[in-house]
């Protein structure tokens, strides 16, 4: 298994004043406790943890670089016997070549099992602290991984419904101009060319996963003059947008499908005029907007795929993970509204 080798400061400056203060306990107990001078005391502790720093050194790097994925307990004895074996024997040769002391080699010889009994078990624990690390920090990484995975497919399931939701404007507009065809002619140019404008804006913005309140309403007038060649006066708007939401924030594309469902369901079923109303105003950190339209409860509506709210719902939830940003209701009298609720942050991340 190849991981990355232990590099963060804060440890780093951790192991280093707590290994100072394992050196320094080493010097005050041979001064003290033992009796030797303070050259003796200083070079034993200086040589023999100067060589078990390095020992640290090394066996970090390895187990930062390298871990068995089968016996690792039989790799890290193996490695800690060896290095431990290193400090002892060449801590033991270096201190008897610099001091020239009977009493002090005699000690030496004497305690050389003890001292690698003490250096194999300090090179336990620093492989133990070594591998608890680089497991957490491979856990870390690893959540990582999977966090961006899952935005990765968030971001591409809202790209698909956003995606979705063009081709199913744009064949029902096919549908309108076929109708108004055989109904009206003569308004058929005009609505293809107000209809190429509106597919034309949408192919602008279709990079823009955020739009401001002032932009998606120019797309939203585009369309609702679409709709009023194609039912002239009988589609009557009454759109009050306040003036501090116009800087505001949406999902490009989410009011359209709404204003459409209004049309379809105020309109597709009657042949008097209606209104269809529009309102957008906050609600303290919400952007809120309400549809409202007309509706006949004794009269079946229009059959649809539904689609449009269902991919809105969903990719509310996406954003937000808030299942109740979009509701319907009916209000006296036969009145069906649509109300969606944007939430509004300062570090919102709006890409235009």
């Amino acid at each position: 298994m190849i991981t990355r080798p232990l590099s963060v400061p804060k440890i780093q400056k951790i192991a280093v004043s707590s290994f100072l203060a394992y050196a320094a306990t080493f010097v005050l107990l041979f001064y003290y406790m033992l009796n030797f001078n303070w050259t003796i005391s200083v070079a034993d502790s200086g040589i023999t943890n100067g060589l078990l720093a390095l020992c640290c050194i090394v066996f970090s790097t390895l187990l930062g670089y390298y871990q068995p994925k089968s016996e690792p307990v039989i790799y890290v004895l193996v490695v800690t016997i060896i290095l431990a074996s290193f400090v002892t024997f060449t801590s033991t040769f270096l201190l008897e070549q610099v001091l020239e002391d009977a009493n002090y080699s005699s000690f030496l010889q004497l305690t050389k099992p003890f001292r690698f009994i003490i250096v194999f078990i300090f090179l336990v624990w620093w492989a133990l602290v070594n591998l608890l690390w680089y497991r957490l920090e491979e856990q870390s990484q690893m959540k990582e991984r999977l966090f961006a995975a899952q935005n990765l497919a968030k971001e591409a399931e809202l790209n698909k419904l956003r995606h979705q939701l063009q081709p199913h404007f744009l064949f029902n507009s096919l549908n309108s101009v076929y109708a108004l065809t055989i109904v009206n002619p003569k308004e058929a140019g005009p609505m293809i060319m107000k209809l190429a404008s509106f597919l034309r804006g949408t192919l602008k913005r279709d990079d823009e996963v955020w739009v401001s309140v002032a932009e998606e309403m120019e797309y939203i007038q585009l369309y609702l003059d679409i709709e009023k060649v194609r039912f002239s006066h009988r589609l009557n708007l009454d759109v009050q947008i306040d003036e501090e939401t116009l800087g505001k924030f949406l999902p490009g594309t989410f009011l359209q499908p709404i204003v459409e469902n209004a049309i379809k369901f105020g309109l597709y079923n009657t042949s008097a005029a209606i209104t269809i109303a529009i309102r957008v105003n906050m609600e303290q950190d919400l952007l809120k907007i309400t549809v409202s339209n007309p509706f006949d409860p004794d009269m079946k509506a229009t059959g649809g795929t539904g689609f449009g709210l269902t991919a809105i719902k969903r990719r509310l939830y996406l954003l937000f993970a808030d299942q109740n940003l979009l509701q319907t209701y009916t209000q006296e009298p036969n009145l069906f509204v649509t109300q969606l609720k944007i939430p509004q942050h300062n570090d919102q991340n709006h890409t235009h």
